[in-house]
């Protein structure tokens, strides 16, 4: 098993640091607004066609939030569920809250930190993302932050695109990433602050498991009975979004063998319950 300080995450980056601040005032970086792929079409979708999944239902927020702490998460963990969102005519956004710049994949030639922008620019188009905020907290290092500056980030956000809902991992973080249980206790504490639901993407302990013993990655999941949905989804956006990661989604990583497992099936926790 890999030391706990250095241990991979889903894309197999391990939790590296680099010491630079990010100043009090600093705005995020608004990326250019993602063009959609060919052929993709919002509008509410229509359950009697099949497509949706027949154990659970994404809510219908006309606007969803996904609060991520690396480019990329919004493709390798939540990008079937976001291109869902947005083929049932959903505005979907994301607040991604660094650059990505301590990964230790580096499949191209770069800068790191300004290659991954373009890719997460890239992806967001495929997968139908309309809005992408990226700030500059230090990779790795997302749990220094002060905590009440974060959730406040996404209180900005899920403002400011008059947001319905937030989609996060898991508060385990899922991966093992520490950054990934930052910017999800991030929006939980935001989305106090507004009263909006949350939902948490996790994986099945049994896949959590498999993860484990095959790769000694630091996967965390849940037995079937703490899962409150789970949905069919269409990993063909997913994988061409994924593709988008050309630093990232290198051959051998975990990456593949999760989504081989999981199959065309996602599961989510409410981690914020809607108001009845």
């Amino acid at each position: 098993m890999p030391d706990p300080a250095t241990r991979p995450a889903d894309d197999a980056r391990e939790g590296a640091t680099r010491d630079h601040t990010l100043p009090a005032d600093a705005a995020p970086t608004l990326l250019p607004r993602p063009s959609p792929p060919p052929g993709h079409r919002g509008g509410p979708h229509d359950p009697a066609d099949g497509a949706q999944n027949p154990d659970g239902r994404l809510p219908r927020w006309r606007s969803v939030l996904a609060v991520v702490a690396h480019p990329d998460d919004e493709s390798f963990a939540l990008g079937a569920l976001l291109a869902a969102f947005a083929g049932d005519g959903a505005r979907v956004s994301v607040l991604c809250l660094t650059h990505g710049e301590a990964s230790t994949l580096h499949g191209v030639a770069g800068d790191l930190e300004r290659l991954r922008a373009d890719e997460l620019t890239t992806a967001a188009g495929v997968l139908g993302i309309g809005d992408v905020r990226l700030l500059a907290y230090p990779d790795g290092r997302l749990s220094a932050a002060d905590p009440g500056e974060l959730a406040g980030r996404v209180t900005d956000a899920a403002r400011e695109t008059d947001a319905e809902g937030l989609l996060v991992f898991d508060p385990t973080g899922v991966t093992g990433h520490p950054d990934h249980a930052a910017a999800t206790a991030a929006a939980l504490r935001a989305a106090g602050v507004l009263g909006l639901p949350v939902l948490g993407w996790t994986v099945p302990e049994a896949v959590a498991d498999r993860l484990r013993r095959e790769y000694g990655a630091a996967f965390d999941g849940h037995p079937p009975e703490a899962v409150d949905l789970t949905v069919t989804v269409d990993r063909a956006p997913q994988l061409k979004a994924v593709a988008c990661h050309r630093s990232q989604a290198v051959p051998g990583s975990v990456l593949w063998r999760r989504l081989e497992l999981l199959g065309d099936r996602e599961h989510l926790r409410w981690l914020r319950p809607p108001r009845p």
